[in-house]
């Protein structure tokens, strides 16, 4: 397939209290070895030697790691394909003559900044509030590898902690919850000793942090897995309800 002829649909607001609108875009020339915000680049290039105002989107390291780039497009978060971000995703997945929708994330607790731009610091402030670990930093410190973990446990929690924060079960979930997000870091610490010591106050304060930063409820739809970059199990939402429980059970 040669170069691509595109048109694309993308959300543009000014800042958080401008009244945003999808505005129309044509883009020719357009490779299908190009990942999707390179084509956005090439885009923003052309607006800039035209003297418009280039569309603000969030990008990092390019590379599926950090989570920024967190894109609406054609309905789904980061795009058709699953288990990866939208700076992996390559335009060879469309095809000439697409028509394609670039929106922002969807939720109240995700306010925009400009374009496709979101604040997410509900996130930082929901780690914040127990995504953490006591450890001596000071003096004699203990080998990581002194204390056996079952292989299965430590694996269960690396997975949980490949969560990257991007936010795409907020945006998928019709109820703009962020259950997944939260499970995943609390299982990361549950199920390690190192993280046994804040598992009540964690499971609380992150819990509550998240319910003060106005994210909704979880009916357990599923759409969060579904959408989730790095395939990150609903099974931790199970993780957290049981750790919530027994936290709340055992308060004094």
């Amino acid at each position: 397939m040669g170069n691509m002829k595109l048109t694309l649909k993308i959300w543009r607001q000014a800042d958080a209290k401008a009244k945003g609108a999808m505005v129309d875009y044509q883009v020719s020339d357009i490779s299908e070895d190009m990942s999707f915000l390179e084509m956005l680049d090439v885009l923003n290039d052309r607006l800039v030697r035209e003297g418009q105002e280039p569309i603000a989107f969030d990008h990092d390291c390019r590379e599926g790691i950090c989570g920024a780039c967190s894109l609406f497009i054609d309905g789904r978060p980061h795009g058709p394909s699953r288990h990866i971000t939208t700076c992996q995703l390559h335009m060879r997945k469309f095809k000439d003559g697409d028509v394609i929708h670039v929106e922002p994330w969807r939720a109240g607790a995700f306010p925009v900044i400009k374009d496709l731009v979101v604040d997410r610091g509900a996130f930082d402030r929901i780690q914040a509030a127990g995504g953490f670990v006591s450890v001596n930093t000071m003096g004699n410190l203990v080998d990581a590898n002194a204390q056996p973990i079952p292989k299965l446990d430590s694996d269960k929690a690396f997975d949980a902690a490949a969560c990257i924060g991007c936010g795409a079960c907020v945006a998928a979930c019709p109820n703009s919850s962020a259950m997944l997000f939260v499970a995943a870091k609390v299982s990361q610490y549950a199920l390690l000793p190192q993280g046994r010591p804040e598992a009540k106050t964690r499971a609380l304060n992150m819990v509550e942090q998240m319910d003060t930063e106005g994210f909704g409820n979880c009916t357990n739809i599923g759409a969060c897995e579904i959408e989730c970059p790095k395939d990150i199990s609903l099974e931790n939402i199970a993780r957290l309800n049981r750790e919530y429980l027994g936290a709340e059970l055992s308060k004094e």
